[in-house]
């Protein structure tokens, strides 16, 4: 194992866009590309249908929301290699509109998994990120604040000021408030929506940390996917979908930093 290498790291890939980015990866990018899951079977399958096609990726477990998993696979990279230079930050959940678990319930595992999780994983990974890195934070379209109902919340938001610490008390306000069945006059009726409200932030965050370093972070809205988390109503495929997460992982002009952008590429201001 080269100590040279570049090396690009994709979480939750063993199926839908995680899977399809891991494949252009290895097909465009000169380095080392890590397929990632929380199960092994489903991660070796995923990386033997790759091979079928000819593609070279690796594969290691990682289970964002086991942080002794995350410390294992930083641990390794890290004797392995010294570094990473791309990051996707894919891995994610939703609940299907009929759900039978409570609003309390998919708001405490939505934030869990998609805020917090991401967040804990992003601690131990960005110490590894070299000069150059890239992150791509998967987002969504409906991350957008016009969907948060009340002002003082958006307001908090669009703090430039706003910290990590901050931010994350800001989604555990939100937990709260769903579990007491407050949580729709102010956060509206979706967790998904404010976890990745949460990532859009995060990622502003994070870049302005970062700014004195030569590393880009930006989130991204893939696209209307067909998969098994928009229970196959999605017009665009898995492959179309890892095309804007692609981009801002490989070809992005060094200036995108700190941004939301769609899949058509545009920059768009999710504070709007």
């Amino acid at each position: 194992m080269e100590m040279s290498s570049k090396v690009a790291v994709v979480t939750g890939s063993n199926k839908g866009i995680g899977f399809a980015i891991v494949r252009g990866l290895c097909n465009r990018y000169e380095g080392v590309v890590y397929l990632t899951s929380r199960d092994v079977e489903k991660g070796e399958k995923a990386v033997a249908d790759l091979k079928k096609e000819g593609l070279s990726p690796k594969y290691h477990q990682l289970d964002i929301t086991d942080i002794k998993s995350v410390e294992i696979f930083s641990s390794y990279i890290k004797a392995s290699y010294g570094g990473i230079d791309i990051l996707v930050n894919n891995a994610a959940i939703m609940f299907i509109e009929n759900a039978m678990e409570s609003v309390a319930v998919q708001a405490e595992k939505t934030l869990f998994v998609n805020y917090f999780s991401t967040l804990s994983t992003c601690e131990q990974l960005f110490p590894l990120l070299r000069d150059g890195a890239r992150v791509v934070n998967v987002s969504s379209s409906s991350a957008l604040l016009k969907y948060i109902p009340s002002e003082n919340l958006r307001q908090r938001f669009l703090d430039p000021s706003l910290t990590i610490p901050e931010l994350s008390n800001l989604m555990r306000e939100y937990v709260d408030a769903a579990k007491m069945g407050t949580h729709v006059g102010e956060w509206g009726i979706s967790p998904y929506v404010v976890s990745k409200i949460g990532i859009n932030a995060l990622t502003k965050i994070q870049q302005r940390l970062l700014n004195d370093q030569d590393i880009k972070v930006n989130s991204v809205h893939p696209g209307f996917v067909d998969t098994d988390m928009t229970t196959q109503k999605g017009h665009q495929t898995i492959n179309e979908c890892a095309q804007a997460p692609l981009y801002l992982a490989l070809d992005a002009p060094d200036s995108v930093k700190g941004k939301f952008v769609w899949s058509n590429m545009w920059i768009v201001a999710w504070e709007a």
